[in-house]
C-alpha cells in the first residue's frame, strides 16, 4: 500500500535528522560546484501543469527536499500553450506570444502572467522559498511567430529592430527548413549569422533574466539536433548577466564524448541519452553511455562559469504521467524497488545531475528515502575517480542457469550472438570514426554513397545508399539488399538526420536509421565532404555506420562501478542486469588495479557495510561478494587501512 507524504510527515523530523547528508544546503555548501539537483515537472505533468500545481510542488520541495540539495524547481515544456481542446505536444496555433514573437505564459494556466509580467511573480514566490526557478525553452523561433511575421525587439532601443534602412521580422530570420525534428509545427532555428537573428535571441534571454529565471533547459539544440551556433550565442548571453543562470542542453540522442567536447565552457549540464522513463530497458541502456563519459574524463568537465555534467535524465520515480500525455500524474512508477535502487545508484556513481520527476505532492516514504539516501547523495556530490569497474564476476543462481560469467577489460557481458548487422547513426564530424564514406557511379544519372570502413578488412559488401538531386542538395534514400532499410511497394523514403519524435533511452539504444517521406527539408539534406564524411545540413553532425549484434536488444550480465570518497573511503557498486538472482564478486587486488596508490593487494584490512541490506563487514580480506536479486544492485562503503 502506498504511504503518501501527508501520512508520514509526522515522522519527518526524525527522517531529516537521519538522512541529512554531509554537504547539505543547511551546512552552507556552494552547490554551484556540484552536480545540479532539483525537481522537474515533465515526468509527472507532461506539459499540462498549472501555476497552482507548480507552486504547491515548490513548497513541498522547499520543506522536504531542499535540505538534501534539491534546490531547483524546473517548469518543463509548453508553458505558453493554452490547455484547450485540440492542443497537444505538436499542435499549431495554441501558443501565447507577445508582439515581438516571444513565448509568454498561457494566462489560463498562469494567472499571475495576465498583467504582462511573465513569470516574475512565480519566480519571486520560488525565491522566497529559498529555491531557484527554471524553465524549459525550445530552439530559436516559434512557427506561430514565423507565420505571424512578428517584428523583432531591439533591446537597446525598445523598438522594432532596424538595419539597412528597414524593419526586420520573424520571416527574415527563421529557417523553416530547420524545424525541430520531433516538434516540426513548434519551433525552427534562427539564422545566427544575421544581426537580426542575434537580436531576437537577445530579446528572448534578456526577458528570461528579467523574469528571475535561474535555470534554462534548452531543447532541440543537442544530440541529433545539434546546433552549436545557437548554443554558443546563448551561452555568451548568459555569461554577461549579473547573476548565474544554469544552462542545460537537450535532447541526448546519439551524443558521444567527442560531440560533447565541442561544448567546452558553454553549458553546465547536457543530456547524453534519449528520454528516460520508468522501464527496465531505459535504465539498462544508461550503463554504456555512463561508462563512456567517465572514461573520457568528462565528469565533470569545463562548463559555463563553472563545471559541466553529463546528464542521464530525470528520475521517473513515484507518481507519474505518460510521455506526451495531456494529463497530469495518474499512475505509479513501473520500476520495481530493486530497479529503482539500480537507477539511483548508477546516477549517483556516475555523478549525473539528480532531477526528480515524480509528483512531490504525493511522494511516498519509499521513494523519499531513496532520493534522499545520504550515502548516494554523498557519492553524487563529492566522490572522485568514478568509473566502471571491469573486474567483476557473476554466477547466475538456479538449476537451469547455473553458469559463471566474468567481466574483464576485454570482454563484455552480453549473451553470445554471432549474428551482426549494421546501423547508421550520427556523431560529431570531428569523430575519426566518421570518415568512411565514398561515392560510386552507377551510370550517367545515378550514384551511390557507400560506407567502406571495416568492410574491406572483413571482406564483405559495403553498406550503400543511393543518391538523388533535390533542391540542389544531395538527398539519400535507403535501398539496402541486406534489409537494413526497406521500401514499401517501391516507394522511396529519405534518410532523416534526426528522429521525428522524442526517443526514450531504450529506443535510442536500439535506434535504426530513420526514414520518412521525402520532403526536401534540411533534415534530409546531406553533403559528402572531401574528408570522406557525410554531413547533415540540418544538425552539422556526420553519419557513421556501426556494427551491432542484431538480437542483442536486452542488456544482461553484471556490471560494477567504483569510486573514492572525500574521507578516503572506497565505494563499490554491483549491478545485476540478469533476470535471475546472481552471485557477484570482486577481488580487492583487482580494485588496486584501477585505484593506484591504494594498498589493497597486500591483505589490506578493510571494513565496511552494504547500503541496501545494512550488512556490515568487519574483515574483508580478499574479495567482496553478494547475491543480488534480478535487476538489483549492491552498494558497498569500504574503509581500508
Amino acid at each position: 500500500m502506498k504511504t503518501t507524504l501527508s501520512l508520514f510527515c509526522c515522522s519527518l523530523s526524525l527522517l531529516f535528522c537521519f538522512y541529512l547528508p554531509r554537504g547539505s544546503l543547511s551546512a552552507g555548501v556552494d552547490r554551484c560546484k556540484l552536480p545540479p539537483r532539483g525537481w522537474n515537472s515533465y515526468d509527472s505533468f507532461c506539459w499540462t501543469i498549472s501555476e497552482d500545481d507548480f507552486l504547491k510542488s515548490a513548497k513541498v520541495v522547499a520543506k522536504y527536499l531542499k535540505s538534501h540539495g534539491y534546490e531547483y524547481v524546473v517548469l518543463d515544456y509548453l508553458w505558453y500553450r493554452r490547455l484547450v481542446p485540440g492542443a497537444y505536444t505538436d499542435s499549431l496555433g495554441f501558443d501565447v506570444i507577445d508582439q515581438w514573437g516571444r513565448m509568454v505564459p498561457a494566462p489560463d494556466r498562469w494567472p499571475s502572467a495576465k498583467s504582462g509580467s511573465g513569470f516574475a511573480e512565480v519566480a519571486k514566490e520560488v525565491h522566497s522559498l529559498g529555491l531557484k526557478f527554471g524553465i524549459h525553452v525550445m530552439r530559436g523561433l516559434s512557427r506561430q511567430a514565423f507565420d505571424a511575421n512578428t517584428p523583432i525587439l531591439d533591446i537597446n532601443t525598445g523598438r522594432a529592430y532596424e538595419e539597412s534602412g528597414r524593419e526586420w521580422r520573424a520571416q527574415d530570420i527563421g529557417i523553416k527548413e530547420r524545424s525541430c525534428a520531433w516538434m516540426p509545427h513548434g519551433f525552427m532555428s534562427v539564422n545566427t549569422s544575421l544581426p537580426a537573428g542575434r537580436a531576437f535571441l537577445s530579446s528572448l534571454y534578456h526577458q528570461y533574466a528579467e523574469w528571475g529565471v535561474d535555470f534554462i533547459k534548452h531543447d532541440c539544440v543537442f544530440g541529433d539536433d545539434f546546433n552549436l551556433e545557437e548554443i554558443t550565442y546563448v551561452s555568451g548571453l548568459l555569461k554577461k548577466f549579473d547573476r548565474p543562470i544554469l544552462y542545460s542542453l537537450s535532447p541526448g540522442t546519439s551524443v558521444t564524448p567527442t560531440m560533447a567536447k565541442e561544448l567546452k565552457g558553454l553549458a553546465n549540464m547536457y543530456r547524453v541519452t534519449g528520454d528516460d522513463w520508468d522501464s527496465w530497458g531505459d535504465v539498462a541502456s544508461h550503463f554504456d553511455v555512463a561508462r563512456d563519459f567517465a572514461k573520457a574524463e568528462m565528469v565533470p568537465g569545463e562548463g559555463l562559469l563553472g563545471s559541466s555534467w553529463p546528464d542521464l535524465d530525470m528520475l521517473p520515480l513515484g507518481w507519474l504521467t505518460d510521455a506526451g500525455a495531456n494529463q497530469g500524474p495518474h499512475r505509479q512508477c513501473n520500476l520495481t524497488l530493486d530497479e529503482q535502487r539500480t537507477q539511483m545508484t548508477l546516477w549517483s556513481m556516475a555523478r549525473s545531475p539528480l532531477m526528480f520527476g515524480g509528483d512531490v505532492r504525493q511522494i511516498d516514504e519509499t521513494t523519499y528515502k531513496l532520493i534522499t539516501n545520504p550515502t548516494l547523495l554523498e557519492i553524487n556530490d563529492y566522490s572522485s575517480n568514478n568509473m566502471e569497474f571491469p573486474y567483476v564476476t557473476g554466477k547466475i543462481l538456479g538449476p537451469a542457469r547455473n553458469h559463471l560469467m566474468r567481466r574483464s577489460k576485454i570482454s563484455m557481458l552480453k549473451r553470445v550472438n554471432n549474428h551482426h548487422t549494421r546501423v547508421v547513426g550520427v556523431t560529431s564530424c570531428k569523430d575519426p570514426n566518421a570518415n568512411g564514406w565514398s561515392v560510386e557511379s552507377l551510370g550517367q544519372y545515378h550514384e551511390q554513397i557507400c560506407w567502406r570502413k571495416e568492410d574491406e578488412q572483413l571482406n564483405r559488401e559495403p553498406l550503400c545508399l543511393y543518391k538523388r538531386i533535390c533542391s540542389n542538395e544531395h538527398v539519400l534514400y535507403g535501398q539496402d539488399n541486406r534489409r537494413l532499410f526497406t521500401s514499401d511497394n517501391g516507394v522511396k523514403s529519405c534518410l532523416d538526420a534526426s528522429p521525428r519524435h522524442k526517443l526514450t533511452s531504450s529506443e535510442w539504444k536500439k535506434k535504426q536509421p530513420s526514414f520518412s517521406t521525402c520532403r526536401g527539408d534540411a533534415n534530409q539534406m546531406w553533403k559528402l565532404s572531401s574528408n570522406a564524411t557525410l554531413r547533415s545540413s540540418y544538425s552539422g553532425l556526420c553519419a557513421r555506420v556501426k556494427q551491432v549484434k542484431a538480437n542483442d536488444v536486452r542488456t544482461s550480465g553484471v556490471r560494477s562501478w567504483i569510486a573514492t570518497g572525500r574521507q578516503g573511503e572506497i565505494y563499490v557498486a554491483f549491478f545485476n542486469l540478469n533476470v535471475e538472482k546472481t552471485l557477484i564478486s570482486a577481488k580487492l587486488s583487482d580494485m588496486a588495479k584501477v585505484l593506484p596508490g591504494r594498498n589493497l593487494e597486500d591483505k589490506a584490512d578493510c571494513k565496511g557495510r552494504e547500503v541496501w541490506s545494512g550488512q556490515r563487514y568487519e574483515a574483508v580480506a580478499d574479495s567482496l561478494e553478494m547475491v543480488v536479486d534480478k535487476h538489483g544492485c549492491a552498494l558497498f562503503t569500504l574503509n581500508c587501512s
